[in-house]
């Protein structure tokens, strides 16, 4: 499997549907951390994933403390608008796990703090626009890690 996607705490079904597609097209596993601002059965999240959310590869876990212990001592990036790095500099890996926030305001400061040397962002060039959609952003970090991945 090339990378875990992991939303933490994701709050609009259409674009966590969306995002377990991707997964499933990229082989990668999807996990969600909870709070989740909508239940998995909700008709948005199977619409936006269509008749692929049954053979995603997906993980949920009760709160970010069950998660990090989980996976403690594991590859991990951490991806946000107040990041300094570009997301192209990582050193992408198998079974990586590529962090997400929610779509209102991203990563906690707890987390980002905790995370500065592995924290990334997705450069926008102007100062009309503060973040991308969740499923885009994850789109272009998935598909630029395949391709150095992959290359």
């Amino acid at each position: 499997m090339p990378f875990n996607i992991v939303l933490i705490e994701p709050e609009i079904p259409t674009n966590t549907g969306n995002i377990g597609r991707l997964s499933l097209a990229s082989g990668s596993h999807l996990h969600l951390v909870k709070p989740l601002g909508f239940e998995l059965d909700d008709k948005r999240v199977k619409r936006a994933g269509l008749d692929y959310w049954k053979h995603i590869s997906l993980h949920i876990y009760e709160s970010t403390d069950e998660f990090f212990e989980t996976h403690k001592n594991k590859p991990m990036v951490f991806f946000s608008s107040h990041g300094t790095q570009n997301h192209w500099s990582i050193d992408y890996q198998d079974d990586m796990f590529l962090i997400f926030g929610k779509e209102s305001v991203g990563l906690s400061a707890e987390i980002t703090e905790a995370n500065a040397e592995r924290l990334y962002k997705i450069p926008i060039d102007t100062t009309h626009v503060r973040s991308l959609n969740l499923a885009n952003a994850v789109s272009i970090v998935v598909y630029e890690g395949l391709r150095q991945v992959r290359h």
